[in-house]
């Protein structure tokens, strides 16, 4: 290989550290595809309960940062949500321009549904415990580090 050819190594994908990521990630979401349509849940909506079942309730804002989501993208999936009956969203009494998210019984209720959901991801994903343990803490180690810039 000539030093000409070697100077564009790292425009190669195998050289990159986003492609593996953007290519799981594309195909792990994939797989959720069967059993949220179950759920009649995308995965963002999915997700988004998530956060709210753990919190119960939250602004807008909170709840972008946590699923590093933005208001644009939010904003959709929050108002598909609030239509199915799983989410409320209200005006802040004391800042209206806090707009605040609460799960509703349905919205609970549809927590136990989704119970089966992680177990049958796992299946999908042959990785022992160990390799999923140290991906996450190294994956949370790059968001972590990227959120703080």
């Amino acid at each position: 290989m000539t030093d000409q050819e070697k100077k564009y190594d790292c425009l190669h994908l195998d050289s990159q550290l986003c492609f593996p990521l953007y290519a799981c990630s594309k195909e792990i979401i994939r797989r959720y595809k069967p059993f949220l349509d179950a759920l009649d849940l995308t995965y963002t909506q999915y997700i988004t309960m998530m956060a709210m079942w753990e919190h119960g309730r939250m602004n807008v804002k909170e709840l972008g940062k946590c699923l590093f989501l933005d208001s644009g993208t939010l904003t959709p999936v929050l108002k598909k949500l609030e239509a199915k009956g799983y989410l409320r969203r209200d005006r802040s009494r004391t800042d209206e321009r806090n707009l605040i998210v609460t799960i509703t019984e349905e919205g609970t209720r549809l927590r136990d549904r989704a119970l089966t959901v992680p177990g049958q991801m796992a299946c999908c994903i042959d990785i022992s415990e160990d390799e999923a343990k140290m991906l996450y803490s190294v994956l949370y180690k790059i968001l972590d580090h990227i959120s703080r810039d």
